[in-house]
């Protein structure tokens, strides 16, 4: 994946990071999967009831950041696909070096 390709998926402030995201429910298990159009893809093994997947997803990124999952904020897209995800104490490059 390219780097600048990512770079147009995070947004830096000063408390965290903000993720353009695509999320893919229902698959056989939770990962990062690159790049569709402006948002970084996630594979969510949770299917898309209930909020399970949503929940999953908040799980999923707060293991992989290394931060608590109550710093992990769905800031928008909680009925779709296309989320904007906020992570407060992550940082751009652990993100960046667990996807590359």
């Amino acid at each position: 994946m390219e780097s600048a390709d990512l770079e147009k998926t995070i947004r830096i402030s000063q408390d965290g990071i903000s993720i353009d995201c695509w999320i893919q429910p229902k698959s056989s298990k939770s990962s990062f999967a690159g790049i569709h159009g402006d948002s970084l893809k996630i594979k969510i093994a949770a299917t898309p009831e209930d909020g399970r997947a949503n929940e999953e997803l908040c799980s999923f990124l707060a293991k992989k950041l290394e931060i608590s999952k109550s710093s992990v904020q769905i800031k928008s897209g909680h009925a779709s696909r296309r989320k904007i995800i906020f992570c407060s104490g992550a940082t751009k490059e652990k993100l960046q070096s667990l996807i590359q």
